[in-house]
């Protein structure tokens, strides 16, 4: 049995193929136990159910893989409305059952201490949920993403909250918009932190500067929680700022879809 699990971010989509029948059980289970592939594509509110059957069937494909044979499973967990609706659709025409998004009354194993736990991204939820299933509490997730967030997990395995702010690649959009002088960089590590040129500058500030951020708010959080946490980062540069950070302890690149596969198989019984 197969399972296609399906992030959607606002920026980009990743998608992974998880073998669920290679008997790999926790506590041995790490984030890409069982993950036979993985592909990153851009999201576009504007790919039809039509368009995302041709991108999948192709991946597949890298692999000798079909549809109805191979494919019994698929979750979802999306913050564009719009795609998750192509989604939907992609998944009753082609797979022949429905898509498991993650949304308010799926089962995820975790209490959410939200004051309206429906404002809870699904990405947060599933990152919360893998998280806890790799490493216990307390936790703290940090994504990187089109935005970074934080997700506090705790002793009991509880969601308990977190923090939004803006991430790397919107700030930088930001800045170059508002800056005439200052054009676009790669973002790479910089050779000092102290720029001795306008580009080494920037991805100093870029780089160093958002390293700081997230050991300051991990410290924060550490503080409020009055106890030390487990540290794990994801998300798309979490590879760039993860290395550079004094509280990330682990990275995970593919925690979300961890969380994903996890949640499919609480709701694949119900």
């Amino acid at each position: 049995m197969n399972l296609l699990a399906i992030d959607v971010g606002n920026t980009q989509t990743v998608i992974g193929l998880y073998d669920l029948e290679s008997g790999v059980e926790p506590p041995n289970r790490v984030a890409d136990s069982d993950l036979l592939d993985h592909w990153r594509i851009a999201t576009n509110v504007e790919r039809t159910a039509d368009e995302y059957a041709l991108l999948f069937q192709e991946f597949l494909a890298f692999h000798g893989f079909g549809w109805t044979e191979d494919v019994q499973g698929f979750a979802v967990c999306s913050s564009v409305p719009r795609v998750t609706g192509a989604l939907r659709r992609f998944s009753e025409r082609y797979l022949g059952f429905d898509a498991l998004v993650v949304e308010p009354g799926v089962k995820t194993g975790m209490p959410i201490l939200y004051d309206n736990p429906r404002e809870v991204g699904s990405d947060r939820i599933a990152d919360a949920v893998a998280a806890w299933d790799l490493y216990g509490g307390p936790t703290i997730v940090v994504d990187f993403g089109t935005a970074t967030t934080f997700e506090a997990i705790s002793a009991k395995g509880e969601y308990m909250g977190g923090a939004i702010f803006p991430g790397i690649d919107i700030s930088l959009d930001a800045l170059f918009g508002r800056a005439a002088a200052l054009r676009r960089v790669e973002l790479v590590e910089p050779s000092n932190v102290i720029g001795r040129s306008t580009i080494e500058s920037m991805q100093s500030g870029a780089v160093y500067g958002f390293t700081a951020v997230v050991d300051g708010m991990v410290e924060r959080f550490q503080a409020e929680l009055d106890q030390p946490c487990t540290v794990v980062a994801t998300g798309g540069l979490s590879g760039l700022i993860a290395p550079l950070s004094a509280t990330i302890q682990h990275h995970e690149p593919w925690l979300t879809l961890h969380g994903l596969r996890i949640i499919h198989e609480k709701n694949s019984h119900v």
